[in-house]
């Protein structure tokens, strides 16, 4: 990833206030709700506060991201909150996790660029065991359409960084389908997701 690409979200990140806010996504929330706790990897951390919350219910919990403004963020909010994360700097080719690690794996808003965004999700998948969980939501090609009318929705405004059903499950081909949907919601999430957008969410098991 460039030092442009880096630059960008240390500048999101370096003000006080937390750009996508402090409480976790609703939807990471609904669905934790339903697993045994375990192991878990939030890539594409930012802020920390999706990782934070998992924490709170004892998932032992591994971040990373490109930003070492997002990880003070979010090494504050642990602190906080009382809780610990081991949360890395670096793309995840140079970290150090282990094969099939992880019980569970939660991509939430993590819209790498275009070009590298499913061989990452090929490389993520194989540190989830077999029956691990992976947890998905991210904007859809169809967001296009909102972010253009209501920039405060937050989003990429080019198609190939968005993510389409046909795309999911392609890139996760070896998983059991336990929710895959293209919707529309409100978001109230920060400084930078703020109105109606269109999401995939997506629940798997690993086969």
């Amino acid at each position: 990833m460039n030092d442009t690409w880096t630059a960008r979200w240390d500048e999101r990140y370096r003000s006080e206030a937390f750009a996508y806010g402090e409480a976790p996504n609703e939807y990471l929330k609904a669905q934790l709700t339903k697993l045994i706790v375990g192991n878990i990897l939030f890539p594409a951390d930012g802020e920390g506060r999706n990782s934070v919350y998992a924490a709170t219910l004892a998932w032992k919990v591994s971040a990373f991201d490109i930003s070492r403004e997002g990880q003070r963020k979010a090494l504050r909010l642990a602190e906080a909150k009382k809780v610990n994360i081991d949360y890395q700097v670096g793309e995840l080719q140079n970290l150090d996790f282990k094969s099939e690690q992880f019980d569970a794996l939660a991509l939430i808003y993590a819209h790498f660029p275009a070009a590298i965004k499913s061989k990452l999700h090929k490389d993520l998948d194989k540190l989830l065991r077999k029956g691990g969980i992976i947890i998905f939501e991210a904007f859809s090609k169809k967001h296009l359409e909102y972010v253009t009318k209501n920039e405060k929705v937050g989003g990429p405004r080019d198609l190939d960084s968005l993510f389409s059903i046909e795309e999911i499950q392609s890139d996760f081909s070896n998983y059991e389908v336990l929710e895959l949907v293209e919707k529309e919601i409100e978001l109230s999430e920060g400084l930078f997701h703020n109105g109606t957008g269109s999401v995939i969410r997506f629940v798997g098991r690993k086969l």
